[in-house]
């Protein structure tokens, strides 16, 4: 995706660039109501995540103007303001998502994700209950995990892993998004606590040659469609 925060302050800019990034994405950044306005109307975005509250043009005017444009593009508000009056202005001037601060990356990037995908008219199927990733199976419902029909005992973080793995296989995982996720961490602890779990998880499932969850140096970790 190719996305356009316009947020004005720097730890949070850094912080949501550096994630989506990792995840793959383009992102152009705006530090000012201007220079937001000027991006979103001049250039082509799969998303906008859009700070409420910026120096020159806050955020409604911005998304005033572009809705009044007939600009479309898929809009996620975020803001320190969380009463319902604030959301519903937001949502009114045109916000296809309202995100209050502070947030679990994962959650901004699920959000922005599903955002663009409506956009482009993908159709969603009916509710998983199962991830299966060749001969390993997770059912959501009892929570249980088998490998070839035989049963495998996780520990909770183990299954939470897994879980999160599956549910975006096909899709690069980021460090950053396996710590908010699994062990809501919000920052870096600066240990090599995925790396002891994801090797756990490994043994339990069978996967010694990391087949099934592939590491990739220096970002994370993947399960391919195909993985058998």
């Amino acid at each position: 995706m190719k996305l356009l925060l316009v947020e004005d302050d720097i730890q949070v800019q850094t912080y949501i660039s550096k994630g989506m990034k990792e995840a793959g994405h383009v992102i152009d950044v705006a530090s000012d109501g201007k220079e937001g306005l000027f991006l979103a109307t001049s250039e082509q975005y799969d998303a906008l995540i859009l700070d409420r509250m910026l120096p020159y043009i806050d955020g409604i005017k911005i998304l005033k103007t572009i809705r009044g444009a007939d600009n479309h593009t898929p809009v996620l508000m975020l803001s320190a303001l969380g009463e319902v009056d604030d959301k519903v202005k937001g949502l009114r001037a045109g916000s296809d998502d309202y995100l209050v601060k502070p947030f679990a990356f994962a959650e901004l990037l699920a959000r922005v994700e599903v955002l663009a995908k409506r956009s482009n008219c993908h159709q969603f199927g009916e509710q998983i209950t199962k991830l299966q990733a060749g001969d390993l199976v997770v059912d959501l419902l009892s929570r249980k995990v088998s490998k070839a029909g035989k049963s495998l005992t996780l520990q909770t973080r183990e299954f939470a892993l897994l879980e999160y793995l599956l549910r975006h296989k096909g899709q690069v995982v980021t460090r950053t998004m396996l710590l908010e996720a699994v062990w809501e961490y919000h920052f870096d602890p600066q240990t090599n606590v995925i790396d002891v779990h994801i090797s756990r998880l490994r043994k339990k499932i069978g996967d010694t040659q990391g087949s099934i969850i592939q590491t990739m140096r220096g970002v994370g970790y993947i399960v391919p469609e195909d993985s058998q």
